[in-house]
């Protein structure tokens, strides 16, 4: 007969080794069933935007000195005469088979806008999130190391001063001091990781920089927040007693449970690069989303403009419910 080890005080997780995971599928469904609403709240209210803005896209689209009978044609062929309810779930119909329309200006299918510049933003992103965390997480581990002195309080107070910093004006110094005077990398473009690592990350060092300068400041703030209050717990103080160097305690005791407030608030981050981009795209020329979206609004590419608002979406969603369902591994009181 096989011996039960453990005691009467053990967790029932420890009996049944798959009730955990069976938890934590079912908390990750929850969190994807109340997210998908969002896919379709969010193009309705740009619907809802575009339809109460001033001026006719017809008229826009029909050129100069346009004739009463062209306008009407556009009209009909966009289906803009009928009722904005009857538009919206038309574009949804056609959005779950996977087709977003085609463009207005270039005539092409969104779909293949938005892969084809795709490649170039969520490089930014990327770029910009990896430099935030290492940067905000060094910062904050270095100020936790010697709570209350000077480099602590610097951090801090460099920390919120680059929160009050814009990200384009940021982004027009980095490029007219690394860039047009000392020539160290490129001005502007973006090239793809095809043509080699180090020239695709050439391209994405100074806008990356700028895109991150909010968020690592954010993170530094946070993370170095969360490490005060870890390292006043009791075990912290007991490791201490027993002689740990503030390295040993601050890595292997106080980083594990400081950076569950951090995972959460990377989430809001990530959407927030993900607007930020926009700028940055225009100001470093790069060819991504953002600059897309920009061309769409102003020339009233509405079909372009709803295929970058869903792909948006759908991003920050993801990202949200990966943040959601790490926060409730980390957290078993959530997943309750």
């Amino acid at each position: 007969m096989r011996q039960i080890t453990g005691t009467a005080t053990d967790p029932p997780q420890s009996i049944y080794p798959g009730r955990k995971d069976t938890t934590m599928l079912r908390y990750a469904g929850r969190r994807l069933l109340a997210a998908i609403p969002l896919l379709f709240v969010v193009p309705l209210l740009v619907f809802i935007l575009i339809d109460r803005a001033p001026g006719d896209q017809a008229v826009v689209l029909a050129g100069e000195n346009p004739t009463p009978e062209r306008i009407a044609s556009i009209r009909e062929q966009l289906g803009l005469d009928d009722p904005l309810i009857v538009r919206y779930f038309d574009w949804v119909v056609h959005a779950i088979r996977g087709d977003l329309g085609t463009s207005l200006l270039s005539d092409q299918r969104v779909i293949d806008l938005l892969l084809r510049r795709m490649a170039t933003t969520m490089s930014l992103v990327l770029v910009a999130m990896v430099m935030a965390v290492l940067v905000g997480a060094v910062l904050a581990i270095l100020s936790a190391m010697r709570p209350g002195g000077f480099f602590d309080r610097f951090i801090n107070w460099a920390a919120s001063v680059a929160i009050a910093i814009p990200a384009f004006w940021f982004g027009l110094v980095l490029a007219s001091l690394f860039a047009v005077t000392y020539q160290i990398f490129p001005p502007f473009g973006y090239q793809p990781m095809s043509e080699g690592f180090g020239t695709w990350l050439s391209y994405l060092v100074l806008p990356g920089i700028a895109l991150g300068l909010l968020p690592a400041a954010e993170v530094a703030l946070q993370l170095r927040s969360a490490l005060g209050q870890v390292l006043k717990t009791d075990y912290v103080l007991n490791a201490e007693a027993k002689g740990l160097s503030r390295p040993t305690i601050v890595m292997k005791h106080g980083l594990k449970n400081a950076a569950i407030p951090v995972i959460t608030v990377l989430g809001f981050r990530v959407a927030e690069v993900l607007a930020g981009s926009v700028t940055i795209e225009i100001v470093y020329n790069m060819p991504g989303l953002g600059q897309l979206a920009v061309d769409s609004v102003q020339n009233r590419d509405i079909p372009v403009l709803l295929g970058f608002v869903l792909f948006s979406t759908i991003v920050v969603v993801l990202v949200n419910l990966l943040v959601d369902i790490s926060y409730g591994y980390f957290n078993p009181k959530v997943r309750s």
